[in-house]
């Protein structure tokens, strides 16, 4: 039976790397998706979310991850996240994304606001000196 390599890249280090992977899982900005090993090759963008696969020796294994993206090429897929987790328990993965990765990016879209505001300002400032020389 054909199966996939997994690899789940996280910034600083390898979070997962699994073989003999029969089916994927995830969520993206469209829904959830799924990947089997004849699948073409593709590129999808995904949102935090639960990641699903199954191998004959672990089961169906959960994984919470943050946004991110996969790509598929051959029988390999590799999916490069800002963070993730692994549980066996959905319910906890899911309180997880809502209390851990979803806040994060509230706040993190908060403070690039205030750093657009504050660059605007800067910019404005500027080209009023370099208008109006003293």
């Amino acid at each position: 039976m054909p199966s996939m390599t997994l690899k789940v890249l996280l910034p600083f280090e390898v979070f997962a790397m699994e073989t003999n992977v029969t089916r994927i899982v995830v969520e993206t900005p469209e829904g959830s998706f799924g990947f089997l090993p004849k699948r073409l090759d593709c590129v999808a963008a995904l949102v935090p979310g639960i990641l699903s696969f199954e191998t004959e020796s672990q089961g169906e294994v959960f994984l919470a991850l943050d946004a991110g993206v996969l790509v598929k090429t051959g029988q390999d897929v590799v999916i490069s996240a800002r963070r993730a987790l692994r549980g066996d328990d959905l319910s906890q993965l899911h309180d997880a994304i809502e209390q851990q990765f979803l806040t994060l990016d509230t706040q993190e879209a908060a403070m690039r606001q205030a750093m657009a505001r504050l660059e605007t300002g800067f910019m404005r400032r500027f080209a009023s000196l370099r208008d109006h020389p003293s």
